[in-house]
């Protein structure tokens, strides 16, 4: 797109009319708001004081207060986060909610799978620490679909409402 005496002498008219470089671009066609910006500069013409966007500054609301959030105990976490505290509303005496101990699946030393033996058939659930001779992974078929055994699944994919039993009520 070539700058023609007309197409500048259009730009200049509607610049000074206050209209945006993209308002500009659109009625001279073919050329992009960044065009019209850079014209704008090589031209020389001056800035606006006056836009079209209105003057007046916008209203900010304020997030509500919440009703009566005295008698709301605070919650606060200490440590890991999946084992926040659970308070008592009445009495605000800390209950802390442990996750009920599992017990670990004993697999045969036969059956257990290394890093090197893993594949997309067998369970790679961890057992153990990493750093120690004995750890393995579970080793034993899991489906096509999931990376662990029916047992170890169990462990890993809570269902949803059971996540949810100790969630608060929503309030309103």
């Amino acid at each position: 797109m070539a700058w023609t005496d007309d197409r500048i002498e259009l730009l200049t008219k509607l610049w000074a009319e206050g209209l945006s470089a993209s308002q500009i671009a659109g009625r001279l066609g073919g050329v992009t708001r960044n065009a019209v910006i850079g014209k704008v500069h090589r031209l020389g013409l001056s800035g606006r004081t006056t836009t079209s966007r209105a003057k007046t500054p916008r209203t900010r609301r304020r997030p509500a207060q919440p009703r009566n959030s005295a008698a709301r105990p605070q919650l606060r976490s200490h440590g890991n986060t999946a084992l926040k505290p659970a308070y008592d509303a009445d009495t605000e005496e800390e209950v802390v909610v442990l996750p009920a101990a599992v017990p670990e699946l004993l697999i045969p030393r036969h059956e257990r799978a290394s890093i090197h033996t893993l594949n997309e058939s067998k369970c790679r659930w961890p057992i153990g620490d990493p750093g120690d001779e004995e750890f393995h992974f579970c080793g034993r078929h899991s489906g096509t679909q999931t990376p662990y055994c029916e047992y170890h699944s169990a462990i890993a994919y809570q269902p949803a409402q059971s996540r949810r039993r100790g969630a608060r009520p929503a309030t309103r």
